[in-house]
């Protein structure tokens, strides 16, 4: 007897499946992890309008502090895409290829529109765009623009991954690879204290190796991550606030100007303790996400992550010049929450109208390497 064929989906039910097909967990990734960046970068410009010792500024610097894992969270993704690409299809010609139109050729476009932008905003002068020794330091520490860095950063991680292939064949298991990248990236620490004396750490990706391990490792088991994220998750999220409780208060010291009196090591530790696992939360949080069908706005903006990544600083650094502070004092701490929001606001919907424009008139490749 045959078994009766199923009944045809309904046009809403596949219209759902295939907008839920199109969109990735690793679009989720990137949506939480855009907007932690803009309110990371919001938070810290909204502070400056807000009344020393007021609640609001309280709340604004937690805020900032909390969210300050964008960069090792991106790092961490790309890593675990590229490494399970590679290991699917090991075309090194496409690969260094694709990295240049999608990571060098941005780099060097956005850094030059920046330059431009901030002497035209007159934060520099128009003379340093003629200095070779300024566009040396703009260009090898990313220093363009406070943002630029990341794109430095990632440029020298698309470098490093291919030798971290033969890392990623043994298929380490992720909690070993946690263990693994935070005791690399403890090695590196002292290194650089003994010997390497890296000008901008920051601008190095050896300062991310434990997030680029653990991505390596993600990607070589990329199939089996979600099932280690349900039996795991507990753990991490543990490991996760614990290293939080300790690095928070650091953090906020050395927000409010206090760096000299803390210890060097201990924050650069606590730092990596919390940054690492949190970028692996974020991923497992993504997952949820896309298994439940929820927030797909989240996955939308993730869709254009590294266009809301390029454009959202100028607009608010349009936003400061066209409102600029004053100064605490004459200011108070009112209009510190509503110029939050403004510039949470402006920072998304702007530069997701301009992704959109952009694929529209067929520039985006231009613009973004994409």
């Amino acid at each position: 007897m045959l078994a009766p064929a199923p009944a045809p989906a309904l046009p809403a039910e596949q219209s759902e499946r295939q907008a839920r097909a199109a969109l990735t967990p690793v679009d989720y990734f990137r949506g939480l992890a855009i907007l932690e960046v803009v309110l990371h970068h919001s938070s810290g410009a909204a502070r400056r309008y807000a009344e020393d010792g007021s609640a609001v500024l309280i709340f604004l610097n937690v805020l900032n502090r909390v969210l300050h894992f964008a960069v090792p969270g991106f790092l961490f993704l790309s890593a675990a895409v590229l490494t399970r690409s590679l290991l699917a299809r090991p075309d090194f010609g496409r690969y260094v290829w694709r990295r240049v139109v999608r990571g060098a050729w941005p780099y060097l476009l956005w850094t030059l529109l920046y330059v431009a932008w901030s002497a035209w905003l007159g934060d520099r002068p128009w003379n340093d765009l003629l200095r070779p020794d300024k566009w040396l330091l703009w260009l090898a520490y990313g220093k363009g623009n406070f943002h630029l860095y990341f794109l430095l950063v990632a440029l020298q991680t698309y470098l490093l991954l291919p030798f971290l292939l033969p890392l990623a064949r043994r298929r380490l298991r992720l909690s070993a690879a946690l263990g693994l990248g935070l005791a690399v990236q403890v090695g590196v620490y002292w290194l650089n204290k003994a010997y390497l004396h890296l000008t901008y750490p920051a601008s190095n990706v050896l300062w991310y190796v434990a997030a680029v391990i653990m991505g390596v490792a993600v990607g070589a088991r990329w199939s089996e991550f979600e099932d280690w994220w349900k039996r795991r998750r507990s753990k991490v999220l543990l490991l996760t606030a614990l290293a939080l409780s300790v690095h928070l208060p650091m953090a906020l010291m050395f927000l409010n100007g206090n760096g000299d009196q803390l210890n060097p090591w201990l924050y650069s530790l606590s730092s990596w303790l919390y940054t690492t696992p949190m970028t692996v939360t974020v991923l497992g949080v993504g997952y949820s996400l896309w298994r439940r069908g929820w927030g797909r706005w989240v996955a939308v903006l993730g869709s254009v992550s590294l266009q809301i990544y390029l454009i959202h600083p100028a607009v608010l650094e349009g936003l400061e010049h066209l409102s600029p502070s004053q100064g605490v004092e004459g200011l108070g701490a009112a209009p510190a929450l509503p110029m939050f929001v403004l510039m949470v606001t402006l920072a998304l919907a702007l530069p997701f109208a301009a992704a959109r424009l952009a694929v529209w008139l067929r520039v985006n490749s231009l613009l973004f390497g994409r």
